[in-house]
């Protein structure tokens, strides 16, 4: 069985890198990537079966592995919202199709975004997960631009077991993720 490109260089060099620079005495005590959650809220979907059926598609082509509809949990009458209606679409990602995944965003989706200049840095939380929105679905190549009915943005969340996010930084930029510290 053969292992991601991006898994082979996480053992290989970045956690003798990383045990390195963070002064880990086992190889245990290395942040890893645990791993990506993909959000998409769909709140036409209410209305639009189809929709919610595409975005399905899309995010299955997207991340490799089949997403999952998000359904209501409150009834909302403004919305016309009842409890249990699908509202968007889900995935989360583990081990080898995460890596590969991880891999396909920073080497062909991240470099088509239009005027990129780098992620954001402030997407951090206070234990070591970070938080991407992407605006357009478009930027993978796994989606067809002729199916497309609507331009549907994302939420990406990177768990990592990093004890901080300075810890969670550094195992990012080691992984190939393309900061704008500069700016920030």
């Amino acid at each position: 069985m053969v292992k991601p490109r991006l898994q082979e260089k996480y053992f290989a060099e970045i956690i003798p890198y990383l045990k390195k620079e963070l002064g880990c005495k086992s190889v245990m005590q290395v942040p890893r990537l645990e791993k990506i959650c993909i959000n998409q809220g769909l709140g036409d979907g209410v209305s639009n079966k189809k929709l919610i059926e595409l975005g399905l598609e899309e995010l299955t082509a997207i991340a490799g592995q089949k997403a999952v509809p998000t359904r209501a949990t409150k009834s909302v009458s403004n919305f016309k919202l009842r409890v249990g209606m699908p509202i968007g679409v889900k995935v989360t990602l583990r081990g080898k199709i995460m890596y590969e995944f991880l891999d396909r965003l920073v080497s062909i989706a991240l470099p088509r975004i239009r005027n990129f200049w780098g992620l954001s840095i402030t997407g951090f939380d206070r234990n070591g997960n970070y938080n991407l929105g992407i605006r357009e679905q478009i930027i993978f190549p796994e989606v067809s631009i002729d199916k497309v009915m609507k331009m549907i943005g994302m939420n990406m969340t990177f768990v990592t077991n990093a004890k901080n996010n300075d810890e969670a930084l550094q195992l990012l930029k080691a992984l190939g993720m393309p900061f704008n510290i500069g700016q920030d």
